[in-house]
């Protein structure tokens, strides 16, 4: 998942433009770009794999001039692109991924149409969309052409002449919020991003929504739809503690997850942990119903690591795992401890940074409670896990048969009163190396999060909805 941030602005917007985007640092781990017009567009893209944000690019902050701008920090792509069109140049971002991108492709050499930007041999994705939309008239006609061609997910930041267009995913599964401050607008993947800059939120956009923020105020392109299946893992997740989508907050959500699986438990402890970000806000919620004390037997050494989920490598994300969490051994030693975390999707880091270093400190008993159910298939919208065999519920569906496991085998462990859906977690938890193992029900998930199940995309955990 990457992050987008644009602004409209009547004077220079590059310092709202450069913390907007900053913060949402937390969506994406490899690029990050800024593009600004003035009187002409001006773009800036640093890998940001081993350093930060601000560090890349605060030294450019003087030379960004502009009245617009969008950013974007990329979980992949290097970001914006800049295209140029019969109807004048613009600069686009993308927050999404194409499982049709080949033939996307494909569609545009037909025509004649090439290729430049290429990041480690494969066409970018950013561009493949900005050449759709070049092949028409004008923007919102190419928008409605990309949409009706594309397979995937894509909520998207256009910069151009006129303003910065904001164009929501067309099931809704990445937000895009709208939010004011004087005159300037700006729109963001992320509401949390307002607070600091004194922006207030407006409008948070329909899927399949086209509005164009100018000098002048808001403009509707195209009409949502009610239709909806926002990423259930933004609460879960994904998403910045302090970020509400659909008017239900991200904190209040993974708290009402931890509670919902004290309920549903039966151990005694003496405390009850976090794994340090992810899982704090579901153990407090634990803590909170349970009234077993909240304590930090695992700290965070937050300075120059980011998320361990979000590096595309496996290497990546268990050295970053394994250099940002500090065991504190006199919180631990001789206790019995619960520890809470939002996912099981590997596994190898929980195992090897979390629970080996509380056994490995002289914990008594770990039982390991997770808030979301088991992840039985990979995303088809973002990068977070792009195959089953990455998953660790099919690794352990693999050792009970024997083989590799099919969707339609996969099905029978998706009941949790099922018999085979405890044999499942009961040898996760034993390949984990937990005393127990809870997942949260997909029931009480959707409970937790407050919104309809028919609002919500929850493909990761049941495969394919029609």
């Amino acid at each position: 998942m990457s992050g987008l941030f644009g602004v409209v602005s009547n004077e220079n917007c590059a310092e709202t433009l450069f913390y907007g985007t900053d913060y949402h640092s937390h969506l994406g781990s490899q690029k990050a770009g800024l593009a600004v017009l003035n009187s002409r567009l001006k773009r800036s893209i640093h890998n940001i794999a081993t350093s930060q944000f601000k560090s890349k690019f605060i030294d450019e902050l003087s030379e960004l001039k502009g009245r617009m701008g969008v950013g974007v920090i990329s979980d992949l792509e290097p970001q914006p692109i800049i295209i140029s069109a019969s109807f004048g140049n613009f600069a686009l971002a993308l927050n999404g991924f194409l499982v049709n991108k080949n033939q996307l492709v494909r569609k545009v050499m037909a025509r004649g149409g090439s290729f430049s930007e290429v990041s480690s041999g494969q066409i970018n994705a950013v561009e493949v969309i900005g050449k759709l939309i070049a092949s028409r008239n004008n923007i919102v006609s190419g928008l409605e052409y990309f949409f009706n061609s594309m397979v995937g997910s894509a909520s998207l930041l256009i910069l151009a002449k006129e303003g910065v267009y904001a164009v929501r995913d067309k099931l809704g599964r990445t937000p895009l919020t709208i939010a004011k401050r004087g005159n300037k607008l700006a729109v963001a993947s992320e509401d949390s991003s307002f607070a600091n800059l004194g922006f207030k939120t407006i409008k948070q956009l329909l899927p399949g929504e086209i509005v164009l923020l100018t000098k002048n105020g808001l403009q509707e392109k195209i009409i949502g739809r009610k239709i909806e299946k926002i990423c259930a893992f933004l609460w879960i997740y994904t998403g910045f503690p302090a970020s509400t989508y659909n008017n239900q907050s991200v904190e209040l959500v993974r708290e009402r997850c931890g509670e919902n699986l004290a309920k549903n438990d039966n151990i005694d402890a003496d405390l009850v942990a976090g794994v340090p970000d992810s899982g704090i806000a579901h153990a407090l919620g634990y803590a909170r119903q349970s009234g077993f004390p909240y304590r930090r037997p695992l700290v965070k050494y937050s300075a120059g690591y980011g998320r361990s989920y979000t590096p595309p490598s496996q290497e990546i994300r268990n050295r970053v795992a394994k250099m940002k969490l500090v065991a504190v051994k006199e919180v631990i030693v001789n206790n019995r401890i619960v520890i809470c975390d939002d996912s099981i999707v590997r596994g190898t880091q929980l195992k090897n940074q979390g629970i080996n270093k509380l056994w490995q400190n002289g914990a008594r008993q770990v039982h390991v409670r997770i808030a979301c159910p088991p992840l039985m298939f990979p995303c088809r919208y973002c990068l977070s896990t792009r195959t089953r065999k990455e998953l660790a519920a099919r690794r352990i569906l693999a050792k009970i048969i024997g083989r590799k496991i099919t969707d339609r085998e996969a099905g029978e462990y998706l009941n949790s009163k099922s018999s085979s859906y405890k044999k499942m977690v009961d040898l996760t938890g034993q390949e984990l190396g937990a005393s127990s193992l809870k997942y949260q029900t997909v029931e009480d998930m959707v409970t937790a999060i407050g919104l309809p199940r028919g609002k919500l995309c929850l493909e990761c955990w049941l495969g394919r909805e029609k």
